[in-house]
């Protein structure tokens, strides 16, 4: 494979963002999980108040990859990050370069930005990805424990909990 090209995502990419994070919940056997939208991920996206941005790997013109990442703060280091919240290239890619690349630029973007820190979480079972990841130099935070509050358990949470 030649050069990978990467840029940030457009508003005419909405739809192929959501195809990649479709065909990612497949990999990851999660496919029931994803009811996101193309309007609403239009709108986390490119609406009045951004959560989230995205990055577009192709490869002759024809796109391989995407990073979704977002702004994070350190109280330690003073500093914001950058949190990785998915990064996918096609499985017929993978293995040329395309999630380098993608990574490279979000680690330029973190210098730009003074970022302390980039991070993201991987599945304990993706071995190749673990790999990837470390031949980069990226540690895994293994001390570190996870915790999520979705659904009815966030509802009930905004209302005082119990």
């Amino acid at each position: 494979m030649s050069a990978v090209d990467v840029r940030p995502a457009t508003p005419a990419d909405v739809p192929l963002v959501l195809g990649l994070i479709r065909q990612l919940a497949a990999y990851e056997k999660l496919e029931h999980a994803v009811v996101a939208t193309e309007a609403g991920l239009a709108e986390a996206l490119f609406g009045a108040r951004p959560a989230v941005e995205a990055l577009v790997a192709s490869h002759e013109g024809r796109a391989v990859g995407y990073a979704l990442f977002f702004t994070t703060f350190s109280s330690f280091l003073g500093r914001p990050g950058l949190y990785l919240e998915d990064l996918f290239v096609v499985p017929e890619a993978r293995g040329h370069g395309a999630g380098k690349a993608l990574l490279s630029r979000l680690a330029q973007l973190a210098v730009e930005r003074r970022c302390g820190r980039l991070e993201w979480a991987v599945l304990d079972w993706n071995e190749p990805a673990i790999g990837f990841y470390k031949s980069l130099g990226a540690l895994p935070m293994d001390e570190w424990t996870v915790y999520r509050v979705a659904g009815d358990a966030l509802v009930k949470l905004a209302q005082g909990g119990s």
